[in-house]
C-alpha cells in the first residue's frame, strides 16, 4: 500500500482539513520491536520537536513473543522521554491473536493500559477495534489492515488523540 494512503498519511490531512497547526511525521520503520524504537527515540525526538507522539509500538514484540516485561520496559522509557521533550503523548495498543495462549495474550493488552495510566497519558486500547475481526479487511497475512481499513484505523486513533490537539 502506498504510504499517501495509510492512516498516517490520513491524518496529516485531517489534521490541515480541520484548521490544526500540525504537522506529522512518520518515523515508524515495519517490523521494528519497541527495541528499535527505543534506540531511535532520541534522535526522532531532537530531530522533530513534537507537541504530540503517537506511540504505535508493541506489535511485533507479542508477535515474536518477546517477554512483556522488556516491553512495558521500552515503552515506558519512551513514553518518559517523550513526556520530558515537551509531547503530550497517545499510547496505541492492540490485541494479539489467541494462538499465544491467554497469560501472554493478557499480560500484552493490559500492559498498555497499565502504562498509560502510570505516565498519565492518553491511550487507544487497541488500534484495530471495531473492525479487527472482518477477514476483508486485512491483507493476506490477517495481521496488518488493507488500504480500505485506513480510515478505520485513523477514525479509531482520532478519538483519543483529539484532546491532546490545540488550534
Amino acid at each position: 500500500m502506498p504510504e499517501r494512503r495509510g492512516w498516517v498519511a490520513l491524518l496529516g490531512e485531517r489534521l490541515q482539513r480541520e484548521r490544526y497547526d500540525y504537522s506529522v511525521a512518520n518515523a515508524s520503520i515495519s517490523g521494528e520491536t519497541t527495541a528499535g524504537g527505543l534506540a531511535r527515540i532520541a534522535g526522532v525526538l531532537e530531530r522533530h520537536k513534537p507537541d504530540v507522539v503517537i506511540l504505535a509500538l508493541g506489535a511485533n514484540d507479542g508477535l515474536r513473543g518477546l517477554p512483556v516485561a522488556a516491553m512495558k520496559k521500552n515503552l515506558a522509557t519512551m513514553i518518559a522521554r517523550s513526556q520530558q521533550a515537551g509531547a503530550r503523548v497517545l499510547l496505541v495498543g492492540l490485541r494479539l491473536p489467541p494462538n499465544y495462549g491467554e497469560g501472554y495474550t493478557q499480560a500484552f493488552e493490559h500492559a498498555f493500559g497499565e502504562l498509560a495510566k502510570s505516565h498519565r497519558s492518553a491511550l487507544l486500547p487497541d488500534l484495530l477495534s471495531g473492525f479487527g475481526e472482518k477477514l476483508e479487511l486485512f491483507q493476506a497475512d490477517r495481521i496488518h489492515p488493507t488500504e480500505a481499513a485506513q480510515a478505520l484505523v485513523l477514525k479509531n486513533v482520532w478519538k483519543p488523540l483529539a484532546p491532546l490537539l490545540r488550534k
